[in-house]
């Protein structure tokens, strides 16, 4: 299982880097899309997968007995799933208003100059 998100993070890495490489803005939108997917992957495997309970502490114990999962990593890419929502919320509204202004989603065509703003 561990090799299989391995090969994973791997795979939305190099697509990713190579989707930022390209020239139009939509790509380059969905390359960090993907490069913010492979690191949620990545964060969730360092954190070591554990087949335990939730991390509930019963009234009756003082700590915790036998294996259970680690709910700190399942934050942070909780937390980064919301973030990341948002960003491509505001990117593509962006993305929108950049194409409206300019009728291109080339960069290299982009000149902030030539618009009327």
């Amino acid at each position: 299982m561990e090799l299989l998100l391995v090969i994973l993070v791997g795979v939305l890495y190099s697509s990713g880097i190579y989707m930022m490489l390209r020239r139009s803005m939509v790509k380059l939108l969905i390359g960090i899309i993907l490069l913010g997917n492979g690191v949620n992957i990545l964060i969730f495997l360092m954190s070591g997968i554990t087949k335990g309970k939730a991390p509930i502490i019963p009234a009756d114990q003082t700590g915790f007995m036998g294996a259970y999962a680690d709910p700190i990593p399942q934050a942070l890419i909780l937390t980064a799933i919301v973030i990341s929502f948002a960003l491509t919320a505001f990117a593509l509204v962006l993305l929108k208003k950049a194409y409206t202004l300019t009728g291109t989603d080339d960069l290299d065509s982009l000149n902030i100059q030539d618009l009327d703003i």
